[in-house]
């Protein structure tokens, strides 16, 4: 079943069970894709799917930050109850020992040895690993073993 087809089956389960919250974050993902599905003229795959919840899920952090700076913890934990619900629906990424590995290979593949250097590196890891890891943990990681 792809991720536009669950999304659609969950709406309809969350519709009956009357469960509000997780029918108002389904309802989020179901316009997001269409709207996707309307900018390519054809229909979302899961590749596509899982950019646009991505996507989704940033956005749901970045309000739920600006809601608790401004002292809104209401609105912040609904923004922070959808992204709970979108993260039913990503994969899974990799875990930090993993993503370590990665980052060995990729320095040793890219042959960088220096900060200057980080950019190859971390081309070469996104290059085998896209979508599998988290971007941010393997910058950092990048920056830590080429620096220290």
């Amino acid at each position: 079943m792809s991720i536009a087809e669950s999304v659609m089956t969950q709406l309809t389960e969350s519709m009956r069970a009357r469960d509000v919250p997780r029918l108002s974050a389904l309802r989020l993902i179901r316009a997001a894709l269409i709207e996707e599905s309307k900018k390519t003229g054809d229909e979302v795959d899961d590749a596509q799917a899982v950019a646009v919840l991505r996507r989704l899920r940033k956005q749901r952090d970045e309000s739920a930050l600006a809601y608790t700076q401004a002292g809104r913890e209401d609105l912040a934990a609904l923004e922070l109850a959808e992204a709970v619900v979108i993260d039913s629906f990503l994969p899974h990424l990799a875990d930090e020992p993993t993503t370590l590995g990665w980052v060995h290979e990729a320095i040793a593949a890219s042959g960088a040895s220096s900060p200057r250097e980080l950019g190859r590196a971390m081309g070469a890891l996104m290059k085998a690993h896209r979508g599998e890891l988290d971007a941010t943990l393997a910058r950092t990681l990048l920056e830590r073993e080429l620096t220290g």
